[in-house]
């Protein structure tokens, strides 16, 4: 396994939609792995393929287990209520910010194997998820936000970059 690159905001490739995963290869199952290796190399929860530059709709996800559970082309296919919480990204490291999400969803994939599954997820999975597959339609977390305060944000990244010290102690999707 190896620690792949982190692609920062302000690379195209976070703007982009992810194609589809047409079918499982070793290529793709050795990306996974990657991808589990650097999402919990940078201290993160989840991480969406293409912030990693790989343009296809795959992520994965710690659920509690120090494991990564793979996502493989999910669709949100149910969404109900609503939670508004902290949200941080190792693509915009060391930025926060309170974002409104659906409380509780209901997710279509495939597996790392390529069998499809339902998964229901509520709280801050269910934030996670919606957090990876925004990646996956080239949409960040600070796109969902209020448009004077995403303006800020961006205003302080371009002024002054990313903070020095990106280990925050705030959850990093």
């Amino acid at each position: 396994m190896a620690v792949l690159d982190v692609r920062l905001y302000g690379d195209p490739v976070l703007r982009r939609r992810a194609s589809s995963v047409r079918e499982m290869t070793a290529e793709i199952a050795g990306w996974l792995d990657d991808m589990v290796e650097t999402m919990h190399t940078e201290v993160g929860i989840g991480l969406a393929a293409t912030q990693v530059g790989i343009e296809l709709r795959m992520l994965v996800v710690d659920e509690g287990r120090g494991t990564g559970h793979a996502y493989l082309n999910p669709v949100i296919i149910e969404r109900g209520g609503e939670q508004v919480g902290e949200e941080g990204c190792l693509s915009l490291p060391g930025i926060f910010a309170d974002v409104r999400r659906a409380e509780w969803i209901v997710v279509e994939a495939m597996d790392r194997a390529g069998v499809s599954f339902r998964r229901r997820a509520s709280g801050m999975l269910s934030r996670v998820l919606q957090h990876e597959i925004d990646h996956l339609e080239g949409i960040l977390f600070i796109d969902r936000l209020d448009k004077v305060v995403r303006d800020r944000v961006k205003r302080q990244i371009r002024r002054e970059g990313f903070p020095a010290e990106t280990l925050a102690t705030g959850v990093r999707l």
